[in-house]
């Protein structure tokens, strides 16, 4: 997979670690970029140059990519990246980094933008599944789709423990996709059982959260952090 990834800042450069580890093909564009930064990320390629300008996408060869990454410290850039990449590009995926959360109202499909990730947001909505049995915390939202992945923490009392997944009826427009026990992930299948205390993952509607978390823990008031 190419991903072209706009901001060689601190985040761009450890997401384009993690995915030159898994093999990927990573470009930086960055128009700040110096030869210290580059020389903390060696495996990828650079370009430097300013994301927002067209010419530097052309350069950058952004038709060829398969997923988009804005990653810049300036919400403005990372909208521009995001709708140019869509719009004049075709680029099938585009991931948009919030770095205000009063603008994440900006990043949905109009401006070009699939998956807006809000570091502060997801930073409260992992602290409070850290903290909080039985309540629904929303992870991140996918804009186009608009899905939302959703965790909630089983709680040991729940009607649930024991149950085979295969013998749930999940509200509608709802998947279970992973289970996490005991700090490992699992691919749950219709045979497993759940425990109390597995982290399970959903991938939901915002109609539907409600009931989810009626259905796996009813004692507890509904109330969903948004990431």
């Amino acid at each position: 997979m190419r991903v072209v990834i706009a901001g060689a800042g601190s985040v761009g450069r450890s997401i384009a670690r993690e995915l030159l580890a898994s093999g990927h093909q990573v470009l930086l564009i960055d128009k700040d970029a110096d030869d210290v930064q580059a020389s903390r990320v060696p495996e990828a390629s650079w370009l430097l140059a300013d994301a927002c300008e067209l010419s530097a996408l052309e350069e950058a060869r952004l038709e060829e990519s398969d997923v988009v990454v804005a990653a810049t410290g300036d919400d403005k850039a990372n909208l521009v990246v995001s709708l140019l990449a869509k719009t004049e590009f075709g680029v099938p995926r585009t991931v948009a980094r919030v770095n205000n959360p009063k603008n994440e109202w900006m990043f949905d499909e109009s401006w070009g933008v699939d998956v807006a990730v809000s570091t502060p947001r997801l930073m409260t909505a992992l602290i409070e599944e850290a903290v909080s049995i039985g309540d629904l915390v929303r992870i991140f939202e996918f804009q186009q789709g608009r899905a939302s992945m959703v965790e909630i923490t089983l709680p040991d009392r729940s009607e649930f423990v024991g149950r085979r997944i295969g013998d749930v009826t999940w509200p509608e427009d709802t998947v279970l996709v992973a289970i996490i026990r005991r700090q490992r992930p699992i691919a749950p299948t219709l045979d497993d059982a759940m425990e109390g205390g597995d982290e399970l993952l959903f991938i939901t509607t915002s109609e539907q959260e409600a009931d989810l978390q009626r259905l796996l823990a009813p004692d507890v008031r509904p109330r969903t952090a948004h990431a």
